[in-house]
């Protein structure tokens, strides 16, 4: 199951996307209609409300939208706290920043703040006074979907939600001059999200999955989550041992190699590049970047 945020009479609303159909189930009015306060798909998230959404599938042509009448958002257009992304968990990303010896021993935490959140389809617009070297970074990304501290490996995959892609755009240079990570990850729009959330009961094995960067279609990515360094229950084991992971908190768990500094010259996004991140099972991500 899919799902996804929308826009929809020119108000914000969440629900299940059925591609096939080419119509999403609005599940904001379902429970509008029941006079429940689910107004988010992160409210959904927190009161467990999955299997009353498979339920709803059955009644479907009441509360079913034309696809046509929506307008995509970030699944989450809102989050509420920094994106927390795993830096260099590919290893041939890795040696591509660097070399054998920038493979981590551990996980490479970082953060993305809540304003870098754009959606589907938008355009990304940068400013080269701020950047000339922005980049691009295919991820699968972890939906949290119960609250959690200490988490082992083995209860891990319990409090996943489902699966998204994000692009961690990146200002190079401002990675480079500052010395951290924050900064060039956090400019506006630097996050773009989705087009919806996969359900975890439809991914058999989330480290089996193709991901695939094109820019202008060329391919600059081809990878695969089996090479993740680190999988997802030890980057949910590690990440709550000290922090509680809260329903509707974001993990970007690293991308392949392929990014544009990579390459020699490098290959920094240009003005008008049109990004598509393709993660099978989920779908494709599509943005285009204006620089201006």
């Amino acid at each position: 199951m899919k799902y996804v945020s929308f826009l929809y009479e020119k108000e914000q609303r969440f629900g299940v996307w059925l591609e096939e159909e080419e119509k999403v189930i609005d599940c904001f009015k379902y429970f509008k209609d029941k006079g429940k306060q689910i107004s988010t798909l992160v409210d959904l998230i927190k009161n467990d409300m999955h299997d009353e959404m498979i339920n709803l599938l059955e009644k479907n042509d009441q509360y079913s939208i034309s696809i046509n009448e929506i307008t995509l958002l970030a699944p989450i257009p809102k989050v509420n706290k920094n994106v927390l992304c795993v830096g260099k968990n590919y290893r041939d990303h890795a040696i591509e920043m660097g070399s054998e010896k920038d493979i981590p021993s551990d996980p490479m935490i970082f953060t993305k703040a809540p304003t870098t959140i754009s959606n589907p389809n938008e355009v990304l617009s940068f400013s080269q006074d701020v950047s000339e070297q922005l980049d691009y970074e295919g991820e699968l990304a972890i939906v949290i979907g119960k609250d959690g501290k200490r988490i082992s490996r083995e209860d891990a995959m319990e409090h996943v939600f489902g699966y998204t892609i994000v692009n961690d755009i990146t200002a190079r240079d401002l990675q480079k001059k500052h010395g951290q990570f924050f900064i060039g990850k956090s400019l506006d729009q630097s996050c773009p999200m989705g087009p919806a959330i996969l359900h975890r009961s439809a991914i058999e094995d989330p480290h089996q999955l193709n991901i695939v960067t094109a820019i202008n279609n060329e391919v600059r990515q081809n990878g695969n989550t089996s090479d993740l360094i680190f999988d997802i229950p030890e980057l949910i084991s590690v990440l709550s041992k000290g922090m509680t992971l809260e329903a509707g908190d974001i993990i970007a768990t690293g991308t392949p190699s392929g990014v544009g500094k990579g390459f020699k010259p490098p290959k920094f996004l240009r003005d008008g590049d049109k990004i598509t991140i393709s993660i099978e099972g989920i779908g494709s991500l599509q943005n285009e970047i204006s620089i201006g």
